[in-house]
């Protein structure tokens, strides 16, 4: 089992914080998802037809993380949170990218309701997980780029395990380590908002939404809720 942490810092910086983690268990990544397909389709038909508009940094969602990223000295028109950058991406292609199921379940459900979302491999994941500023001593193997080691900025918000960091930025960009495949059969999938009193409701429908997806391709899915209120929890 895995623990995941709120450090105190993080909290009584981001007191309104609230962290969605929606974990499956047995995952088949290998089977056709028809939900996912269809989910994707429908997002892209909405750009295509006008109905749908990917959030950008005037939406309040968005920029309440540009904010943040601000906060702990990252510049997030040019290193972007998550979400920012894939509806940017959808937008100018009018498609989203097609990685694998499991991802291709968070990308969607992260776009539909302009909240950064991600996901770890929780068989490669090294002990518990914090969410904390860095010290600058950590090392961070880019997502895609099993060759390069780079080290986060002192004060930038890191998930981090007892390996090295499995997020940089707090949800830019996360590690070739933890990354999930076809193959990841015990997953975390995250949500998350730093403005809870007013995203907190579309937070748990996009965990609701996420969950639903998940459901026919795992043996268990579960719902868990990490925040300032309770910053610590096992999965």
């Amino acid at each position: 089992m895995t623990s995941f942490r709120i450090g105190p810092a993080v909290a009584d910086a981001f007191p309104d914080t609230l962290i969605a983690l929606v974990t499956a268990t047995g995952l088949r990544g290998r089977e056709p998802w028809p939900g996912t397909i269809a989910a994707m389709a429908d997002l892209e038909q909405q750009l295509a037809d006008g109905s749908l508009r990917p959030a950008d940094e005037t939406d309040p969602r968005i920029g309440a993380w540009h904010t943040a990223y601000r906060s702990f000295g990252t510049n997030p028109r040019r290193i972007r949170p998550s979400v920012d950058a894939l509806g940017r991406r959808l937008a100018k292609r009018g498609s989203l990218p097609r990685i694998n199921p499991a991802v291709d379940s968070y990308n969607t459900v992260s776009v539909r309701h302009a909240l950064p979302a991600g996901a770890f491999d929780l068989d490669q994941v090294s002990g518990d997980v914090d969410i904390r500023h860095a010290d600058g001593s950590e090392v961070f193997t880019p997502l895609g780029e099993p060759d390069t080691v780079e080290n986060p900025k002192p004060g930038e918000i890191i998930y981090a395990d007892a390996a090295g960091v499995l997020t940089r930025h707090w949800n830019h960009r996360d590690a070739h380590r933890t990354r999930v495949t076809e193959d990841s059969a015990h997953v975390v999938f995250v949500l998350e908002t730093v403005h809870a009193t007013d995203d907190g409701h579309a937070l748990t429908t996009a965990a609701e939404e996420l969950q639903g997806l998940l459901v026919p391709h795992s043996t268990q899915t579960r719902v868990y809720y990490l925040s300032p209120a309770q910053p610590h929890l096992t999965v």
